[in-house]
């Protein structure tokens, strides 16, 4: 596939030939058997952990109206699993950018895992998903306080020159104040939105669809709040966002760019079309050509 300059876009530290990524823990790279992966900017890996982790217990997905609720726990086989198994494999079968998601139960093994792959080749940058229990803070997510968000980027930065991506949890009171907090931690980026809280009970027995009972709610239905979130984001860092939350057409990243984003990745519109990422692409593509546009013309350009 030849690159479209009209759709080259800039995440920190990263120059990339598509605005498109995917959501961790998504995509495989047995979805590439579908289309070409030159149409992802970016490739992002499922979050993994220091220690491997078996997930919850089922049932643990459910489809509900305009959406999914997962409650998987961040099943992952494990750092050292990761380095010597999966990354490999990934490095061997990727031809874009490698974005490694990884979270942590406290700053000091953040830093842990961070210097552990800054070893490994391969590799053009890091999420780092906030969103697990802080072990140093009774048990609270890294992710709803912008003291602790700014203590865990600034303990980051100094340590890579790789792009350092912040992902940002939406239940919080003030997304700007965090994603400031990021950014003057050191983040090179923000990503947002995590999913949200979501429940969903069985009329009949009043039996939880979901083992744990409340899990993450993503999809269609979050749009909106995704779409708002990102704006105020955008107005309050300089950084570029990268956005997810109910995209599903091209229509959809589009009002995203609008409102601020630079890249935008596709999560739950994978389980429900496989060519979800080149149908967006194409359209937001052909979009840019009728209009005679490059898509940073129109980034954060939303007009109230």
């Amino acid at each position: 596939m030849e690159p479209d300059v009209r759709m080259q876009t800039d995440l920190g530290r990263q120059k990339l030939y598509s605005p498109i990524t995917v959501a961790s823990g998504t995509f495989d790279l047995e979805n590439l058997d579908f289309f070409d992966q030159e149409f992802l900017g970016a490739f992002v890996s499922k979050t993994i952990t220091k220690q491997p982790k078996v997930g919850n217990p089922p049932p643990r997905l459910y489809e509900t109206e305009a959406g999914l609720i997962n409650s998987i726990g961040l099943q992952n086989p494990g750092l050292d699993s990761f380095i010597s198994v999966h990354l490999p494999r990934l490095r061997q079968q990727l031809k874009v950018p490698l974005i490694v998601s990884f979270s942590g139960t406290s700053i000091a093994e953040f830093q842990e895992i961070l210097e552990q792959l800054e070893d490994q080749e391969g590799i053009a940058g890091y999420e780092i998903n906030v969103s697990c229990p802080n072990v140093e803070n009774e048990g609270i997510a890294f992710g709803v306080d912008p003291k602790v968000v700014y203590e865990l980027s600034s303990a980051l930065a100094p340590h890579t020159q790789r792009e350092l991506i912040i992902k940002l949890s939406p239940n919080v009171t003030d997304i700007a104040k965090i994603a400031l907090a990021a950014e003057e931690g050191g983040a090179t980026a923000i990503a947002l939105i995590n999913t949200i809280w979501g429940m969903a009970i069985d009329h009949r027995n009043g039996k939880s669809r979901i083992k744990k009972g409340i899990g993450g709610y993503s999809g269609i239905g979050i749009k909106p709040l995704a779409l708002a979130l990102t704006y105020k984001a955008a107005q309050s860092v300089k950084v570029p966002i990268l956005a997810m939350g109910g995209i599903y057409g091209w229509q959809d990243a589009l009002e995203f760019f609008w409102a601020g984003a630079s890249m935008v990745a596709l999560g739950t519109a994978n389980f429900i079309d496989p060519l979800s990422v080149p149908k967006v692409y194409k359209g937001v593509q052909g979009f840019l050509a009728e209009r005679d546009l490059y898509l940073g013309e129109l980034i954060g350009k939303c007009e109230l």
